[in-house]
């Protein structure tokens, strides 16, 4: 995390707040050492933002430099939540923690019912992994980097039947169907849209080439297309 995202997630988690943070609880939400916590407090009051508060005791923001709370309503606060919980549950592990520190920036300036609320949501995703479960995140991480960066994938590839090729596609896009994960892509050996199953994957190489915006291959005509192909499937 950059040092400058870690103070402002400092900031926030302060706002609102009517008793003190712990330095432990900061250091553990952030992922950093109580060092860092200190260290980054420190330069954030040199700096004049209101921290009051020491090492050993806690902080807070002084009182009339709060803002006001963001207008959620407890429903809608829930399903952040339960949101937040599939992405670290489910999702590559960048997206995992980025999802956490938004909640974290939400629930900082939420009214105390508001933030208690969303502590008692039941509906949950239980993280368990495995190294293999721990490579697949990483790999998710992967195709996910290169659809943002437009950059051309080698995969090595099996598919239902046990059959394996090497493809070059551009990935487009990322979809979680409850259990699992397709990459849309536009495959250059087949000349058409073809998805692939992450856990199916068994080599994926960045090539170095990016590819450009083509009118009938990009996002828009993969998603037209694959509509087509599902209200096909129910006629």
């Amino acid at each position: 995390m950059r040092r400058a995202d870690r103070l402002f997630l400092i900031i926030h988690a302060l706002r609102g707040r009517r008793t003190a943070l712990q330095a432990r609880q900061l250091a553990g939400t952030l992922g950093v050492s109580l060092r860092t916590v200190y260290r980054d407090v420190a330069d954030l009051q040199l700096s004049g933002v209101p921290i009051e508060g020491e090492a050993g005791v806690g902080y807070l923001l002084r009182k009339g430099s709060d803002i006001p709370p963001l207008m959620f309503t407890a429903d809608e606060l829930e399903s952040l939540v339960v949101g937040t919980r599939f992405v670290r549950a489910f999702a590559g592990q960048k997206l995992a923690e980025s999802a956490q520190a938004a909640l974290l920036k939400i629930e900082a300036v939420l009214p105390a019912d508001l933030r208690e609320r969303a502590t008692r949501t039941r509906i949950y995703a239980p993280i368990w992994r495995d190294q293999s479960k721990t490579d697949f995140a990483a790999l998710i991480d992967r195709l996910n980097a290169a659809i943002t960066d437009s950059q051309v994938l080698r995969l090595d590839y099996s598919d239902e039947a046990g059959r394996t090729s090497t493809r070059e596609v551009e990935p487009l896009c990322l979809a979680f169907w409850g259990g699992k994960w397709t990459l849309g892509t536009w495959c250059r050996l087949r000349v058409g849209f073809r998805n692939f199953r992450p856990d199916r994957i068994a080599g994926c190489t960045v090539t170095g080439e990016r590819f450009g915006e083509v009118d009938g291959r990009n996002l828009d005509a993969y998603l037209e297309a694959m509509r087509g192909y599902y209200e096909g499937m129910e006629g």
